[in-house]
């Protein structure tokens, strides 16, 4: 059963298929990487993500800026190059 809005990509009308990928979300200066099932455009490479997938990246992305991280596992550390 298809939960996507769009039965095409709404960019270039290419066809879609559901994927897992890997989503990189900021929240301050901390960062937080999660894989999550997306609709993939086949042509140009756009991601749809379901309603309740977004809702989870803005509660991931709060919990980063309010460095609320006590439940997710540090991988490793992230610099910036000057």
């Amino acid at each position: 059963m298809n939960t996507m809005p769009f039965e095409q990509c709404p960019v270039c009308g290419g066809d879609l298929v559901e994927k897992e990928v890997e989503k990189i979300l900021r929240g301050g200066a901390n960062t937080a990487v999660l894989k999550v099932c997306a609709e993939v455009c086949l042509r140009c490479g756009e991601r749809l993500y379901s309603q309740e997938i977004v809702r989870r990246f803005e509660k991931i992305i709060a919990k980063l800026e309010r460095q609320e991280t006590e439940e997710f596992r540090a991988i490793g550390v992230t610099y910036q190059v000057a």
